[in-house]
């Protein structure tokens, strides 16, 4: 269960934790919905708030052209950053008919064996309409820049760290050795250090 914050509360929360931002574009010219899973704090954001901060601030940006979503899927933990399944298909319910339609593509960054295997067995069931099938795995950084302006993207450091750790230990990528995490927070609400690399950027 949620901790008891108001719904206003949660919602700036989210807002400030930068969990969702518009910016951006990939090669074929769309608009980039980036996610970045680690920062949702599951146990304190309730479905209903986060349903009504992306219809609110995130939705109307995406009605009325076509855009992809870039879902950084690195250091997501389920019991802190994992919303559950029932979660999950509300929010996609609540997505408006024209932002379905306009969704193009979804890469998924750093997915990792359980992702995909979750994926398999309910990605049909929770993502209905042909959305399943725009969804593109995506192992390294690399690979995404084959996909995404480099440059209108910033990635956080922790991100790229798991990067350099995924070429040096590559099996990692199917749970056959552990990654051994290094400790990275989502970023404190009032902190000003930032947590994006110039690495991932320039």
């Amino acid at each position: 269960m949620p901790t008891q914050i108001s719904e206003s509360e949660q919602q700036q929360l989210i807002e400030k934790l930068d969990i969702f931002r518009i910016k951006g574009r990939d090669k074929r010219g769309r608009s980039i919905l980036r996610v970045i899973a680690k920062f949702f704090p599951a146990r304190i954001v309730s479905v209903d708030a986060l349903r009504k901060y992306l219809e609110e601030k995130i939705f109307p940006e995406l009605e009325k052209k076509p855009f992809a979503v870039l879902y950084v899927h690195t250091g997501v933990q389920r019991c802190e950053n994992f919303p559950g399944i029932s979660a999950i298909r509300s929010i996609y319910d609540a997505i408006p008919i024209n932002v379905k339609r306009n969704l193009e593509a979804v890469y998924f960054l750093h997915p990792g064996l359980q992702a995909r295997l979750f994926l398999a067995t309910f990605g049909r069931f929770l993502f209905t309409g042909g959305v399943y099938g725009k969804l593109k795995y995506v192992s390294r950084l690399d690979y995404l820049w084959e996909h995404v302006r480099r440059s209108e993207i910033e990635v956080p450091e922790f991100v790229c760290d798991h990067d350099e750790d995924l070429e040096d230990r590559p099996m990692m990528d199917y749970g056959l050795e552990s990654d051994h995490p290094r400790v990275y927070d989502a970023p404190a609400v009032d902190s000003p250090v930032s947590m994006y690399s110039m690495r991932c950027i320039s």
